[in-house]
């Protein structure tokens, strides 16, 4: 009788604690999102300061790819992507590694 109790606590707290794990790992990347969301937004109202930061890390990129990309990220990756003859998710990894750099000086 004990150990089918416990047996019944252990699946009690396994059905409570993995929904609990999987909300809390969702809601950080819907977190991340948004804070990337807000940052890119922050960065088109701000897009001729920002343009030198960018210009710092990928020097490759010209006047004419900055007027492009006018804070859009998906045009800063395709750029960078083109640019430097990298593959898309190799644009994006280091586009997210700059973006972790100025969210933290933000």
């Amino acid at each position: 009788m004990r150990s089918i109790a416990s047996l019944a606590a252990c699946v009690v707290f396994s059905a409570v604690s993995v929904p609990l794990v999987v909300s809390a790992q969702t809601s950080a990347q819907t977190t991340t999102q948004n804070d990337a969301q807000t940052m890119w937004e922050k960065f088109k109202g701000s897009w001729s300061q920002t343009k030198g930061a960018v210009k710092e890390e990928w020097g490759k990129l010209t006047d004419d790819d900055l007027l492009a990309i006018e804070g859009r990220r998906d045009q800063l990756v395709g750029k960078i992507q083109t640019r430097y003859g990298i593959s898309r998710e190799a644009a994006e990894a280091q586009v997210g590694a700059w973006e972790k750099t100025r969210l933290k000086s933000m």
